[in-house]
């Protein structure tokens, strides 16, 4: 593998918007905004997720498997100039990620089943999709689409997130059209989702802020919901 990283911790929640604006509002005095976030704090998130023909990925998550990974490509606001392919391996509320920078024209061809120059590629991860592609059956199957507001806070290494407006393309494959249809995947479109990720602890001032009556930790997956219609 091209990198060497540990496993940090991954918390996600649902919340109300109107929790969602009370909270937002406590991080921003201690925390900072990414530097990648637009104007409004926020950006727009494509993830690519694939799958096998047994829908492998997608049944470990159903099944609370607790060691699993999935492989997506992804690319914010629409612009193809820093695409990087993932892959996200979970032991229960730990995750790890590796990535690796690919160009438009490799996504293309990877969408197109052209997969022979994955075989020879610089990125040890992408020769290793190229062999989970060969014979594992992976292939892309959604488009989850969402938009994402993130903080940070250096002591502890914490990210706190809320997502929202997930979308999916699970009726189309066109991926990359500039007109493709997507529909919400979530019954409730106006709820948020909060995610905080940290390295070995969480400073209490964190924990602090995000402490609201009633919150539960939930196993949440986009692709998961992506794909809850078939």
């Amino acid at each position: 593998m091209d990198q060497e990283k540990k496993y940090r911790h991954e918390l996600k929640y649902l919340i109300p918007y109107s929790e969602y604006l009370a909270m937002r509002s406590r991080l921003k005095a201690v925390m900072d905004v990414d530097p990648h976030a637009g104007e409004d704090g926020r950006y727009l998130i494509r993830s690519i997720y694939f799958d096998n023909s047994d829908d492998k990925a997608l049944r470990e998550k159903v099944n609370g498997i607790p060691k699993r990974e999935k492989f997506r490509i992804r690319y914010y606001n629409d612009d193809f100039s820093f695409i990087t392919l993932e892959k996200k391996m979970k032991i229960n509320d730990k995750c790890l990620k590796y990535d690796a920078r690919i160009t438009e024209e490799e996504l293309r061809k990877i969408l197109d089943g052209d997969i022979a120059f994955m075989k020879d590629h610089p990125s040890g991860l992408v020769k290793e999709m190229y062999s989970k592609m060969r014979y594992q059956r992976l292939r892309p199957r959604v488009l989850v689409s969402y938009v994402r507001e993130p903080y940070i806070f250096r002591a502890g290494n914490v990210r706190v997130t809320f997502d929202s407006c997930i979308r999916t393309s699970l009726f189309s494959r066109d991926f990359l059209d500039a007109s493709k249809t997507d529909i919400s995947a979530t019954e409730t479109p106006g709820e948020m989702y909060l995610e905080v990720k940290y390295d070995a602890f969480l400073p209490g001032v964190i924990q602090h802020l995000i402490q609201t009556p009633g919150l539960r930790q939930q196993a949440f997956s986009k692709y998961g919901a992506a794909r809850r219609f078939g």
